[in-house]
């Protein structure tokens, strides 16, 4: 792990010493539009590629139209083809009110499901509503034909199942979810610390699904969800290394938390990132980066243009983790001139793509994570606006909201305008 961190220190010198001379000598790149598909009236979420297929959430945007997850064929790059539609209101008339942000589709091999298994994070509309909240489980082993396997249903006081994740270990299968503020909302008294925000539940049985662990930093660390000031501390999303063995947590303004998860009824904090001062902090999403060594962290802040309290992307040392080292933050005023902040990262290889909103797929080469620098960027085109697309600061606008590398294309969702099929020249 040492040896990593001198590497980076040593790119990081070479980088200064070069000039950036090699990045200026190397051919531009750009993102080259292969196809698109727009499903039609409501607001879009994420994206997920899954064996040459997309997988389209939907926003609760100002209509709650609950559209459920569009699935669109990718034989032909150039002409998405809608196969199916589910997790809606049309096939599931129990899931009126909800909105499906998050997919995450993997192979399964267990003793009880051998297929591909799809989590659905399930949340409602209205806080106040009887609309269930929790996560579907589908099985899309054939994408045209998806199949309800079960409904997980979180407690009535929270929002349900925010972001999510879906991974296998062994011939086991869980799926890590984060359920919003959900150590205060089912707090008894607002002293004694409720369930927690971070739940482990087994899926191996995706027809049972059994929640067999769970942490939460007011439980586990003394730490309020609530501290004096405009701080809050809640598990927003969650990323798992492909071994299973580390969780982590973008817990907003306490920073991503990591979590040894290698007995998944027993999670261990093992340490977080944290903020420098003046920062927004909102740690929003994450992803992993160079064997898992380094974290890509996005903080989600709108502001002011050019403010400094814009939502960017932060970059970590991360192999000794209970000391994270931040190695770079990346910004450009050029990318933010609307105020816009960034959203979800990915990384395939040595390239880094970021939902950015207004500001569309920005991609940046992090082969040297202390240098980040920018590759390509695309927006798409302002083509209507959606009434149920809130987070227009210039009109007529598009934004997009998530971004996915399948196979040799990367997809990428407008939330105004459907799906975006690209690919990096």
């Amino acid at each position: 792990m040492r040896v990593f961190r001198l590497f980076v220190l040593l790119a990081a010198a070479a980088a200064v010493l070069a000039g950036g001379a090699g990045a200026a000598s190397a051919a531009p790149k750009s993102l080259e539009v292969l196809g698109h598909a727009n499903p039609g009236v409501g607001a879009n979420a994420d994206v997920y590629g899954h064996r040459g297929h997309a997988y389209l959430g939907s926003w609760v945007g100002a209509g709650c139209l609950s559209n459920g997850v569009r699935v669109f064929d990718l034989q032909d790059p150039r002409q998405p083809r809608h196969v199916s539609t589910f997790a809606d209101k049309v096939s599931d008339p129990g899931l009126v009110g909800t909105w499906t942000e998050k997919i995450v589709v993997q192979h399964v091999n267990s003793a009880s499901f051998v297929g591909e298994l799809a989590v659905v994070s399930i949340q409602a509309c209205s806080r106040t509503s009887n609309a269930f909240r929790g996560f579907g489980l589908y099985d899309v082993t054939n994408p045209a034909l998806p199949e309800k396997l079960a409904l997980f249903r979180t407690e009535q006081q929270t929002g349900g199942s925010h972001e999510i994740w879906l991974q296998n270990k062994g011939n086991r299968a869980y799926v890590y979810t984060a359920i919003p503020r959900a150590e205060l909302l089912t707090s008894p008294d607002g002293v004694t610390p409720g369930n927690p925000d971070f739940r482990i539940i087994d899926v191996s049985d995706p027809r049972n699904p059994v929640q067999v662990g769970a942490w939460g930093a007011w439980r586990e660390l003394g730490i309020h969800p609530d501290p004096p000031g405009p701080a809050a501390n809640l598990v927003h999303s969650i990323v798992v290394n492909g071994t299973a063995t580390r969780a982590y947590l973008s817990y907003w303004d306490l920073g991503t938390v990591i979590l040894d998860i290698s007995d998944p009824t027993d999670p261990t904090f093992l340490g977080r990132t944290t903020f420098l001062p003046g920062e927004p902090g909102n740690a929003h999403s994450a992803w992993l980066a160079h064997g898992g060594n380094v974290l890509v962290e996005t903080h989600e802040s709108f502001s002011a243009p050019s403010s400094s309290q814009v939502g960017v992307p932060t970059i970590h040392d991360i192999s000794d983790p209970a000391n994270p080292v931040r190695l770079s933050t990346f910004t450009r005023p050029d990318l933010i001139d609307l105020g816009e902040t960034v959203h979800d990262p990915k990384v395939h290889g040595s390239n880094l793509f970021l939902s950015w909103y207004q500001e569309g797929v920005v991609v940046v080469d992090i082969s040297r994570p202390a240098s980040p620098e920018l590759v390509t960027q695309f927006v798409p085109p302002a083509d209507f606006v959606n009434p149920d697309f809130e987070f227009c600061l210039v009109e007529p606008c598009t934004s997009i909201w998530g971004v996915f590398v399948d196979r040799d294309y990367v997809l990428a969702s407008g939330e105004s305008n459907g799906l975006w099929v690209l690919k990096l020249r």
